[in-house]
C-alpha cells in the first residue's frame, strides 16, 4: 500500500492521557531541574579559572547537550499533555527536525565521553606529556570532530528518509526518531531492507559502538596501572575516573535498552514507558553526578548554595 501523508501522528500521548495532569507537572519539574542544574554547573565552570581544564570543559559539553536535547522533547511533550489530546499531529518535517537533533546529540555525547575518557588516559598514564597533548588547541579540535562529525551521517539518513514517502502514519512514541521514522516506509522505496540495516549499522558503529570501545580501552589501561602502584594513588586516579564512568554506564544501559525495545517491540506501554526514560534518566541524572560526584564541582556548589552565615564561619580558599 501506498499513499499520501504530510502529517503524522504520535499516539504514544494516548498511553498518558489519564493522567496527563500529573504527568505533565511532574516533566515541567523535571525539566526546571534539568536547566537549573545543568546551568550552575555550566556557571561554575565557566566562572572559575582553576576548573578551566580539558576535563572540566568536556563536562560542560556534555551538558550543553543534554539542556539542548532535553529543550528538544520537554517542551513540547509539555504542550501535547496540556492540550488533552490522545493523538498528537505533527509535520513530517518537524518530525524529522526533532529526530535530526535527538540522534546527533546522542552521537555527540558518546564521542564526548570517549573524548573524557581519552583526557583522563592521557592525565593518569602520560602525566609527564599532559600539558602538551591536551593542549587548548586540541581540546577545542576535539570538541568540534565530536559536535560536527555525528550530525554528518544522521544528516545522509534525514536525507533519505526526506525523500521516501510514508506508508504508515502513526508512531507509537512521545517523540520522533529515525528509526521509527524509517519503520513508516514502504521496504521497497529504502533501496531494500539490507541497504537500511547497513546504513544504520554504520551508523551505530561510528556514534556509538567505536566510542564505548575506546573508553573501555582507555580505563581499562587506568585500572591496569592502578593495579602496578600503590593503594593512594589508585584510589585517587579511580576516584577521577568514577563520575565519568557512572555517566558512560548509563548513557550505555539506556541506548541498549532502546534499541533492543526497537529490535524486538513490546507493547504500546512498554514502548511509551522506553521512550520517557531513554530522555528522562540521562538528563536528570548527568548534572547530579558531575555535581556531586566530581570534587571541585561540588566544593562550589556547596558554596553558592550554603547559608551566608555558614559561608562567614567556613570562608571557601581558591
Amino acid at each position: 500500500m501506498n499513499f499520501s501523508v504530510s502529517t503524522l501522528h504520535l499516539d504514544g500521548v494516548a498511553q498518558l492521557y489519564e493522567h496527563r495532569l500529573w504527568l505533565a507537572f511532574l516533566f515541567l519539574l523535571l525539566y526546571v531541574f534539568v536547566m537549573l542544574s545543568d546551568s550552575l554547573v555550566v556557571y561554575i565552570v565557566c566562572s572559575q579559572r582553576r576548573l578551566h581544564q580539558p576535563m572540566y570543559v568536556f563536562v560542560v559539553a556534555v551538558l550543553v547537550n543534554s539542556a539542548v536535547g532535553s529543550t528538544s522533547v520537554y517542551p513540547k511533550l509539555l504542550w501535547d499533555l496540556l492540550q488533552g489530546r490522545r493523538v498528537v499531529q505533527v509535520s513530517r518535517l518537524a518530525c524529522l527536525s526533532q529526530a535530526f537533533i535527538l540522534s546527533s546529540l546522542g552521537g555527540s555525547s558518546y564521542l564526548l565521553l570517549s573524548a573524557m575518557a581519552f583526557d583522563r588516559y592521557l592525565s593518569i598514564c602520560h602525566p609527564m606529556r599532559y600539558a602538551a597533548l591536551m593542549s587548548p588547541a586540541a581540546v577545542t579540535t576535539l570538541l568540534l570532530l565530536c559536535w560536527l562529525l555525528p550530525p554528518l551521517p544522521i544528516a545522509g539518513a534525514v536525507l533519505i528518509a526526506h525523500r521516501l514517502q510514508p506508508c504508515l502514519d502513526r508512531l507509537t512514541r512521545l517523540y520522533c526518531n529515525m528509526h521509527t521514522y524509517l519503520s513508516l516506509s514502504c521496504s521497497g522505496e529504502y533501496a531494500s531492507m539490507q541497504g537500511r540495516i547497513v546504513y544504520s549499522f554504520l551508523c551505530r558503529t561510528m556514534l556509538f559502538y567505536l566510542p564505548i570501545a575506546f573508553v573501555l580501552f582507555s580505563y581499562g589501561r587506568i585500572i591496569i596501572l592502578c593495579l602496578q602502584h600503590s593503594g593512594t594513588f589508585a584510589s585517587k586516579a579511580l576516584n577521577t575516573c568514577l563520575p565519568h564512568v557512572i555517566v558512560v554506564v548509563n548513557y550505555t544501559v539506556c541506548t541498549i535498552v532502546d534499541m533492543q525495545q526497537k529490535a524486538t517491540p513490546k507493547s504500546h506501554s512498554v514502548t511509551v514507558t522506553t521512550s520517557i526514560l531513554v530522555v528522562v534518566i540521562p538528563t536528570v541524572f548527568n548534572p547530579v553526578v558531575y555535581g556531586l560526584k566530581v570534587a571541585e564541582i561540588y566544593k562550589h556548589v556547596k558554596r553558592l548554595l550554603r547559608c551566608p552565615r555558614t559561608a562567614k564561619t567556613e570562608p571557601f580558599s581558591t
